[in-house]
């Protein structure tokens, strides 16, 4: 009797130990398959290069208080510009965001060009246009085509990433 209570607890200590094993195991194996900005879902510093090509923005210096798109475009994509148009039509409905648009590889004058093309300068809460010159927004968010818009909330905390077009009324939403 004494002999099988014995094994009867060994056997439930190793069953125990097995199971803690895989746990672990489920964890590191489900952290392993997660973006870094799941990881991490506060906003990242990198620097953006301002579209006089000299200055540079970090993200760091992102204030906090109020809502912030980071928007990964490319000037002669056909998306992208249906998305910036989308998003300007319903700019009154998201004016709290703060957006901040980076394009990974284009000229400054491609970038100016389309600055001017969308009158971006007309909307005061579109705070920086510029080019993302160390590739950030591709390996740290793992995204592969644009456009893409990433969601803050006030506290710098991810809200949604997405992925392709989207407009004022899709963005509001996450927001509010």
């Amino acid at each position: 009797m004494m002999k099988g209570m014995f094994l009867a607890v060994a056997f439930s200590v190793f069953a125990m130990g097995t199971q803690a094993q895989n746990v672990k195991n489920n964890d590191a194996q489900e952290s392993d398959t997660l973006r870094p900005y799941q990881k991490y879902p506060t906003l990242p510093a990198f620097n953006i290069r301002l579209m006089d090509s000299v200055t540079i923005f970090n993200t760091y210096n992102i204030p906090l208080g109020k809502p912030t798109a980071i928007m990964l475009f490319s000037p002669d994509c056909k998306h992208c510009k249906r998305t910036i148009k989308a998003i300007l039509r319903g700019m009154d409905s998201i004016k709290n965001i703060q957006f901040y648009m980076v394009t990974p590889a284009h000229s400054m004058q491609d970038i100016r060009d389309f600055y001017n093309e969308h009158h971006l300068a007309d909307y005061k809460n579109i705070q920086v246009v510029g080019r993302d010159y160390e590739f950030f927004f591709f390996s740290y968010y793992q995204t592969k085509f644009v456009p893409d818009i990433v969601l803050y909330d006030e506290h710098k905390k991810l809200v949604k990433l997405i992925e392709g077009e989207t407009n004022a009324s899709e963005l509001y939403k996450y927001i509010h």
